[in-house]
């Protein structure tokens, strides 16, 4: 017996949603019907996001909580011969073609094979090499909260003005914060996570107590860690207004520097975002009308590894060995005391 179906319109196409009933979030019984009507009602906002991306897929069968979630980095099978691609190389010498937004029927499809979460890449079709954004992810660790991530936005704008760049924000949908910086796409993912790395130190050394760049988790202590390796190559982060895989439909939403003090991610659902949508539009509708140029920040990591011995810091565990790169050994593990005996 086939499945149940709906066919939804969007702009001058139309997609079928198969199974609309299937309830994808158990929290308070949205579907997967519901789930694509919230991505049309973010419509601008989400092919903003990630418009001409590369774009791995979070995909959800049977729903959040009910199957295994698969990280779908080749486009599925099935498209429809509308729907774009980027072609893509990974740090493993493997090559893919993602899914690439260019119309909001292509993010409604994904819905279609099941996809919650998108995840672009910080690159363009045009230009796959050589990023357009720097992304500044503060990640709360064991003993720091949302409110403490809050705190160190605070600083990373203040950096930010330091090299005459703009910051837009957003929650990350879980626990965090992003903070997106539209650059000049004029270098590759090595110097821009040089950059920064660099920009990461500098924020630490404003607030030590407060946020780390320490590599290890063993190292961070009750403190913001910013993630600087969500600039390497082949590294995602949810998108503005995307859905994430948890229960309630959180979203990662967009917010202004004036309203972030008084946000809470719990603000921000499948359920509540479409009316704020409707009510401001997409609040980092401005976000590429200017890309700046991370040259300061590379003089940063020239001045780094100059006068206080920084060099690189570790890359994770599934990229090969990179030029500069200090050995991938917890410190715990490189100390003599705790070496095997004989």
């Amino acid at each position: 017996m086939a499945s149940p179906f709906v066919e939804v319109p969007v702009g001058d196409r139309v997609v079928k949603i198969t199974n609309p009933d299937r309830v994808y979030f158990p929290a308070r019984g949205e579907t997967k019907l519901d789930l694509a009507n919230y991505y049309l009602s973010v419509g601008d906002g989400i092919v903003r996001a990630l418009y001409e991306r590369p774009c791995m897929l979070h995909r959800y069968p049977e729903g959040v909580g009910a199957s295994e979630k698969i990280y779908q980095k080749r486009l599925p099978k099935g498209a429809p011969d509308w729907v774009q691609t980027a072609e893509v190389s990974f740090p493993s010498g493997r090559n893919a073609d993602e899914l690439c937004v260019t119309e909001l029927a292509s993010v409604i499809w994904g819905v279609q094979m099941s996809t919650v979460e998108f995840h672009p890449w910080h690159t363009r079709r045009g230009a796959v090499e050589m990023p357009d954004e720097l992304r500044i992810d503060l990640d709360p660790q064991p003993g720091t909260d949302f409110e403490d991530a809050k705190a160190v936005a605070v600083i990373v704008r203040e950096v930010l003005a330091d090299v005459g760049a703009v910051g837009w924000p957003k929650t990350s949908g879980n626990r965090g914060l992003h903070i997106y910086v539209r650059i000049e796409p004029t270098y590759g993912f090595r110097e821009v996570r040089r950059a920064a790395l660099a920009f990461a130190r500098e924020v630490e050394r404003r607030v030590p107590d407060r946020a780390t760049t320490k590599w290890w988790k063993e190292e961070r202590g009750e403190r913001i860690f910013i993630d600087f390796n969500q600039n390497a190559k082949d590294r995602t982060i949810a998108a503005a207004y995307s859905v994430r895989g948890f229960d309630h439909g959180p979203v990662s939403a967009p917010v202004t520097w004036d309203e972030l003090p008084d946000v809470e991610t719990e603000d921000f659902t499948i359920a509540t975002m479409p009316a704020r949508f409707a009510r401001l539009g997409d609040v980092h509708a401005g976000i590429d009308d200017v890309h700046v140029s991370i040259d300061p920040l590379l003089e940063w990591a020239d001045r780094d590894e100059a006068d206080h011995g920084l060099g690189d810091a570790p890359y994770p565990p599934n990229y090969p060995k990179m030029p500069g790169e200090p050995p991938r050994v917890q410190p715990s593990k490189k100390n003599p005391a705790n070496w095997p005996k004989g």
